[in-house]
């Protein structure tokens, strides 16, 4: 939470030319649940268990997309080994908790963000971090692109696109230009409605 892995995701998405899905988003549109809702009426196992069910019709569909996961797909033996599949390519947006909880926020969709955020995401962060190192291909340094000026999430999309393309994974000229400043409609700012301050 608060790393900017929707934002991330859709500009890399639109640099790569491919299909971006946020897992939040695309668990409600296919069962008409939102993560809230979820937690509400079948606790965290039974979001966990919806969760490892898309992630694997996601990772099991033909079309080659970039995928906002949920933070706790992690969590899940099933899921990382889905993860660690050689067809997948995995990169971690990492950051240190006290960064992340100066960003991220509760919201209806962050029903474990119900207390104090550091507290939360740096027990999170230490029951988490080696399960995303160990299914990540590439790791990204979230903080350093917000601290070099504007337009950090382009940035950090850039960033993801050269991991990928040092994977072998996708073609040095496959990746499409960054937008000029102002060229693009508003949702192509920096700015993420999740993760915003309200």
């Amino acid at each position: 939470m608060g790393s900017g892995k929707t934002t991330v995701g859709k500009k890399l998405a639109k640099l790569l030319g491919e299909r971006f899905l946020d897992a939040d988003v695309e668990l409600e549109a296919r069962t008409g649940r939102s993560v809230a809702a979820w937690f509400d009426e079948e606790g965290e196992a039974g979001f966990r268990a919806a969760e490892a069910d898309l992630l694997a019709s996601v990772l099991g569909e033909s079309e080659r997309v970039v995928l906002g996961a949920g933070g706790g797909v992690v969590v899940s033996e099933a899921n990382r080994r889905a993860l660690s599949a050689g067809d997948v390519s995995v990169v971690y947006l990492h950051a240190e908790p006290a960064f992340l909880a100066s960003r991220a926020k509760a919201k209806p969709h962050r029903p474990l963000l119900d207390g104090d955020p550091t507290e939360i995401l740096t027990r999170m962060y230490a029951e988490r971090d080696a399960w995303y190192r160990a299914v990540a291909d590439a790791v990204v340094e979230v903080r350093p692109a917000h601290e070099v000026g504007e337009r950090p999430k382009w940035r950090l999309a850039e960033q993801v696109a050269e991991a990928l393309v040092d994977l072998g994974v996708v073609a040095a000229d496959a990746v499409g230009p960054t937008p000029e400043p102002g060229s693009g409609p508003p949702a192509e700012t920096d700015v993420d409605p999740v993760e915003a301050s309200p």
